[in-house]
């Protein structure tokens, strides 16, 4: 992902600004002043590398659905380092969770609740999977603590990892006779549906109040809370506007402290709401076209999550800054899998018709400049 390179494709309007952008660059012009917008916000380098990313790691997505062979990228980081995508939902794992786990299966409230909850407490695939082969449909209906505890209990006595390293579940200690983590994972369900949170969930009014509900019960912290609320909220059960809400997680804070040398008082929610809403116009300013999902702008979500992705991914590019939690390399190596994902996204979402249609991506074009602004400060730099 070469800093001075600019990709020009489709046929985007504004080739002025593209210039006057273009210029920026080639020129080393390109400042926290050309940010002047995002106010009181003061980016580092950091937060151009966050565009630049967000834009390469969304067309190694484009070019992997395309069929084109590895490597998917020019970039040695992202060819060597394991990274999600652009887009949260668009993730493997998340992508699995939607078609194969909310919308397969029974459609009752209660059900579907139980199944999103049940495999995102794991996050794993092959965990899911195991517990199918064992004790057949997973319904609520028919849930027995006995049999899904054997059947995870099985797999951690022969090795199996049963949770996903993508981010750390506590423990929180013991939930009634509960010893193993897992056991205290299944009680912990069991509460929640006791208590009828699935129905109080769908009775939500905003994306915020089923934050809170989640965030009440023991051993779901903020982090967790966001992330459940946004799993939900693919399903049927709730359909708030993803730009509704953010809670930034603890790699998005360290991404933020990289990305930015002064918030001017700006807190870390409102930071990557900030950056979100004017997305265009950052794009716009650094000349990049960027593809988005099939017409749908990056959400809060998302942003959120490249800001964590942008904090590790600095770690080797920006070794000089240094974040919040002061680590040096990125431990997870890129490993292609070779299942072929098809992509689908919840129906509410209006996109698998255009993915079955073959409909292209989406570029994000720049407002057009004048060209009196291109040769303005073309002048102005060069006296």
């Amino acid at each position: 992902m070469n800093e001075k390179h600019v990709e020009m494709r489709g046929d985007a309007p504004g080739s002025q600004q593209q210039t006057l952008a273009y210029w920026r660059l080639q020129s080393g012009h390109t400042s926290s002043q050309d940010f002047a917008f995002l106010e009181p916000l003061k980016p580092t380098v950091v937060f151009e590398t966050y565009w630049r990313f967000a834009a390469e790691r969304q067309a190694i997505f484009f070019r992997r659905l395309e069929g084109r062979p590895a490597p998917w990228t020019d970039d040695p980081i992202l060819q060597q380092h394991k990274f999600t995508n652009a887009y949260r939902a668009s993730d493997r794992v998340t992508q699995y969770l939607i078609r194969h786990v909310i919308y397969e299966g029974d459609p009752e409230p209660e059900e579907v609740f139980f199944r999103t909850l049940l495999f995102k407490l794991f996050n794993r695939i092959e965990t899911w999977n195991t517990l199918k082969e064992t004790v057949g449909e997973i319904r609520y209906r028919t849930y027995a603590f006995s049999a899904y505890d054997s059947a995870l209990s099985s797999a951690v006595e022969s090795g199996e990892r049963i949770y996903s390293p993508a981010y750390i579940m506590p423990s929180g200690g013991r939930i009634g006779q509960s010893q193993r983590k897992h056991q205290m994972h299944l009680k912990l369900l069991e509460r929640m549906m006791a208590n009828g949170l699935p129905r109080q969930i769908q009775r939500a009014r905003s994306m915020e109040e089923v934050f809170g509900m989640l965030r009440a019960y023991p051993t779901i912290g903020d982090f967790l809370a966001y992330q459940y609320a946004t799993d939900l909220n693919y399903s049927p059960l709730t359909n708030f506007d993803e730009m509704e809400f953010v809670v930034p997680g603890p790699g998005a804070k360290d991404g933020i402290r990289k990305c930015f040398s002064d918030l001017g008082g700006t807190s870390a929610s409102d930071t990557i709401r900030a950056v979100t809403e004017r997305q265009d116009k950052c794009f716009a300013t650094l000349a990049i076209n960027f593809t988005s999902l099939w017409g749908r702008p990056l959400q809060l979500i998302d942003c959120q999550n490249l800001f964590c992705e942008v904090g590790k991914y600095a770690r080797v590019k920006h070794p000089e800054f240094v974040g919040i939690t002061k680590r040096a390399r990125i431990k997870q190596r890129f490993r292609p899998k070779p299942e072929i994902v098809c992509y689908w996204y919840p129906p509410k979402w209006n996109l698998n018709q255009l993915i079955e249609e073959g409909v292209p991506g989406v570029f994000r074009v720049f407002e057009a400049a004048t060209a009196d602004d291109v040769w303005r400060e073309i002048a102005e730099n060069f006296r």
